[in-house]
C-alpha cells in the first residue's frame, strides 16, 4: 500500500486579460513620459545655468565681463540695433558676424577680403561704419568682418577694432574694459 496522498491534477496556467497588457503597456507610456519631464527640466535648468552672465558697468564707466565655465568672456550686445552675443577674441582684428546675421543686422556692401585664420582662409568682406553695442554701451563707426562660419546665426566675434578703443584688463575671472 502506498502512504502517499493521490497526485493532485496541474492547475491549467492562467490566462491574462487584454486588460492586464494594456496595464503593462499604461505602465509604460508612464515611465517613459516621467523620463521625459525630468529630461526637459533638466535642459531648462542647464540652459539658465550656462549662459553667460551679463556685463556690468561700473559707476566709473568701466565694463566688467566675467568669464563663463568654458574660459571664455561673453557679452550680449547688438549690431545695428541686432541682438547677439559676443566671444571676446583679443587676437581678432575685427568684430566679426556671419552673413546671416549681417543680413538681419541690414548690414550690406562692403570690401571683399580674405580673412587669415586659425583654420585657413575664409572669403568675407569688411564694411565700415557699424553700430556696436557692448552691455550699456554703444559705439559708432566700428569696423566689422562679415563672414563668420559656424555657430549661431546671434553669436559673433568681438574683435580689435571695438577693443582698441577701450584699454581691456584680465584678471583671474574677469575682463574689464575701460574707455580711452
Amino acid at each position: 500500500m502506498d502512504d502517499r496522498e493521490p497526485a493532485q491534477p496541474l492547475a491549467a496556467p492562467q490566462q491574462r486579460s487584454p486588460a492586464h497588457g494594456a496595464g503593462v503597456q499604461k505602465g509604460a507610456l508612464g515611465v517613459i513620459a516621467f523620463w521625459v519631464v525630468i529630461m526637459g527640466v533638466l535642459y531648462g535648468l542647464m540652459s539658465v545655468y550656462l549662459k553667460p552672465r551679463a556685463a556690468t558697468i561700473t559707476a566709473s564707466g568701466e565694463l566688467v565681463i566675467l568669464k563663463h565655465r568654458d574660459g571664455h568672456f561673453y557679452a550680449d550686445g547688438s549690431v545695428n540695433g541686432h541682438s547677439v552675443t559676443f566671444m571676446v577674441d583679443t587676437g581678432a582684428s575685427l568684430v566679426v558676424v556671419s552673413d546671416a546675421l549681417a543680413r538681419s543686422a541690414g548690414v550690406s556692401g562692403g570690401t571683399p577680403t580674405v580673412f587669415k585664420t586659425a583654420n585657413g582662409d575664409l572669403q568675407g568682406r569688411v564694411v565700415e561704419d557699424v553700430s556696436i553695442t557692448v552691455g550699456p554701451i554703444q559705439i559708432s563707426g566700428v569696423r566689422l568682418g562679415v563672414g563668420l562660419v559656424g555657430g549661431d546665426e546671434d553669436e559673433a566675434l568681438l574683435g580689435q577694432s571695438l577693443l582698441s578703443k577701450f584699454d581691456v584688463t584680465v584678471s583671474k575671472d574677469r575682463m574689464v574694459l575701460r574707455p580711452r
